[in-house]
């Protein structure tokens, strides 16, 4: 992986993770609204999933956070399902087989974390991303799940563990 690291966040990658995570909102021309965008947490993602039941990665490049995904209980939902949630790549980290890296380890800290499944929320041009949660054995959906508040992503998946 070259120089790249993935590892659990730490409460000083907060300010760089939320600024990467809203540059690629912006970039692939996300809704503001109904999305990841607006979400409290994305200013304190080291508080939101430092829990028994989560967790949250970056991905750096030496000093320089690249990008990110996690895992929490799927909000609403009486199932042993987690969910992948905001998993974002700046364009630097595209292309380098980060993306299957990262959902392998969500999905292996999932299944130590005892979830059953793995339930993901995403959009219609996210061509590539969808590419990826197909490879890795993630199957459409007609109709969300649980309720996440991103009433703005319109295409649904899941994988059993």
């Amino acid at each position: 992986m070259n120089n790249y690291t993935i590892r659990e966040i730490q409460q000083n990658d907060n300010q760089q993770i939320a600024r990467v995570i809203r540059g690629v909102l912006i970039e692939m021309g996300v809704p503001k609204v109904g999305t990841a965008y607006e979400d409290v947490s994305l200013d304190m993602m080291y508080e939101t999933y430092k829990k028994n039941t989560s967790t949250y990665y970056i991905v750096s490049d030496k000093n320089k956070i690249i990008g990110g995904a996690g895992i929490a209980q799927l909000e609403n939902s009486t199932e042993n399902i987690c969910e992948l949630q905001k998993m974002y790549f700046s364009p630097e980290a595209r292309g380098k087989g980060l993306g299957f890296q990262m959902m392998e380890t969500c999905l292996l800290k999932a299944k130590e974390l005892g979830y059953d499944k793995c339930y993901l929320e995403t959009l219609p041009y996210m061509t590539d991303a969808r590419k990826l949660y197909k490879k890795v054995g993630f199957q459409s959906l007609e109709k969300p799940l649980g309720d996440t508040g991103h009433y703005s992503c319109n295409m649904w998946m899941i994988k059993t563990l």
